[in-house]
């Protein structure tokens, strides 16, 4: 259900809010882990790689699908932390009018272009015939994808996401159950895997729209709410297309990672394969962490709680560098057993690769989280500048790395290139948030949130959402109300 992140304890109310899209990452790499282990077991090595050769592509167009549903979602979530339920509404009805015609553009284009593309990466050509049936087949159900990313991101956006992992679960379930029906006893090869997402994430769709429609009247669009205007579709964009920019930057270092493993080897693209499969569940809980802090940032930015940020973005970097060390520190004393599951037995240098991989990355996953936390706040708060910078500054980290360090020492330097990114990355992020929090702290706070005595949300027994169940006095500051479009141009 709808929850406001305006009270409460920050790092509680932060850590409720990325718990349920942690289990949703979770539940994701779970379904990719049986696709890959389905896919590797049933088809063979050869097709893994095949698959895992498209992945950088796939991120490069429908990344940034994922990044400007995600922009989309900030204005929704400002207008909600402000209460201004008109705005919620016209926000949402611009938002569908936006993403319908990027869906329009990836299905009918992306497809015809896969094959060039694919060729242009350097795809080995044992790859090619299943890299782009499956390319292809994705983009084809780009519009399933697309719409089932912006509803989860409305539903997060109004304080709820428990729902978007309910219904990803079922998406992942289904979407399981399919590909070890399609690639196995109907033998639809690695088509049969693409197939299997885009039915499934196509159910997920209809069921956002279920539940909008039953339980959340808030987001009922009405005629005058299809009225939108130059002024809507501006600032829709104004935050929609750096982020997704920002996801095609970054996956354009992808795409050159992806080259550099291609010319290697196809035991080199197979072991980054498996283990990036690894690594993304590594990550989940950082990711997770990030997306939360952009949702409780753009909230309590509307609701005029400039207080609140400041004290939840400190508490959110911390808990992202504790929980980046414990999570290196399990990959790397896990990752052989891990990627076992992939390839079975053999392949031997494979694994050894895979397992190197995750022992570079697994140290670095502290940078990692703090870049998710400062560029989510960043995000949430209207910035599109910087957050877009930083993704160019890994664009050039990662391009340098892998082209420089893997013609000098091989896949080693590949490797190298992710956590030289994410260092890169945060040495701009640090100042520009530093900056940023120095502004929120000279801004008034609300006088209508914060009262003398301010209620603290905590979680309920019942359903784990947000209510109100006590009440705890604690002195706050009271002044007078005060726009925030100084902090929000910036």
């Amino acid at each position: 259900m709808a929850t406001s992140l305006t009270t409460g304890r920050p790092w509680r109310v932060i850590l409720a809010f990325s718990i349920p899209l942690l289990l949703g990452n979770v539940v994701q790499q779970l379904y990719q882990f049986v696709d890959a282990i389905v896919v590797g077991r049933h088809l063979g090595v050869g097709s893994l790689a095949a698959v895992g050769a498209t992945g950088p592509l796939l991120f490069l167009l429908l990344g940034f699908a994922w990044g400007l549903t995600s922009g989309f979602a900030i204005s929704i979530a400002q207008a909600y932390g402000a209460g201004d339920e008109v705005a919620v509404r016209r926000s949402v009805a611009t938002g569908v009018i936006l993403t319908g015609i990027t869906s329009v553009i990836l299905t009918v284009g992306a497809p015809l272009i896969s094959h060039p593309l694919l060729a242009l990466l350097q795809t080995p050509s044992e790859l090619m015939a299943e890299a782009t049936v499956f390319t292809q087949i994705s983009f084809i159900g780009a519009g399933a994808t697309m719409f089932f990313n912006y509803l989860s991101a409305i539903i997060r956006a109004i304080g709820d996401s428990r729902t978007p992992l309910v219904f990803l679960t079922v998406s992942c379930a289904l979407n399981a159950g399919l590909v070890v029906l399609m690639v196995g006893p109907l033998e639809w090869g690695v088509a049969g895997a693409a197939l299997a997402t885009v039915v499934a994430q196509a159910v997920s769709v209809l069921l956002c729209l279920e539940f909008v429609r039953r339980r959340l009247p808030l987001l009922h669009l009405r005629r005058s709410d299809w009225r939108v205007t130059r002024a809507d579709v501006a600032e829709h964009l104004r935050l929609g297309l750096p982020m997704g920019f920002q996801a095609s930057i970054i996956a354009i270092g992808t795409l050159t990672v992806q080259v550099a493993l291609n010319t290697i080897g196809a035991e080199a693209v197979a072991a980054y394969t498996t283990g990036a499969r690894v690594d993304s569940l590594g990550v989940a809980f950082l990711s997770s962490l990030g997306l939360a802090v952009s949702m409780y940032t753009a909230q309590n930015l509307g609701g005029r709680r400039p207080d609140r940020i400041r004290r939840g973005v400190v508490e959110a970097t911390w808990m992202a560098v504790a929980a980046g060390a414990a999570i290196g520190i399990v990959i790397i004393a896990f990752g052989v057993p891990m990627v076992r599951l992939f390839i079975g037995d053999g392949s031997d240098e494979v694994v050894r690769l895979a397992h190197l991989m995750l022992i570079v990355n697994g140290c670095g996953y502290w940078a990692l989280g703090v870049l998710f936390v400062l560029r989510g706040a960043l995000q949430g708060l209207g910035h599109t500048l910087v957050p877009t910078v930083t993704g160019v500054i890994e664009l050039v980290m990662r391009v340098a790395a892998a082209v420089a360090l893997g013609a000098w020492i091989g896949f080693p330097g590949v490797a190298l290139s992710n956590p030289l990114a994410w260092v890169g990355a945060i040495v701009l992020l640090v100042p520009a948030y530093i900056s940023a929090h120095r502004a929120l702290g000279r801004m008034p706070v609300n006088p209508a949130e914060a009262t003398e005595t301010s209620a603290i949300a905590i979680v309920g027994p019942v359903d784990g959402s947000m209510v109100v169940d006590a009440v705890v006095t604690q002195p706050v500051r009271v002044v007078k109300r005060s726009p925030l479009a100084r902090l929000k141009r910036r």
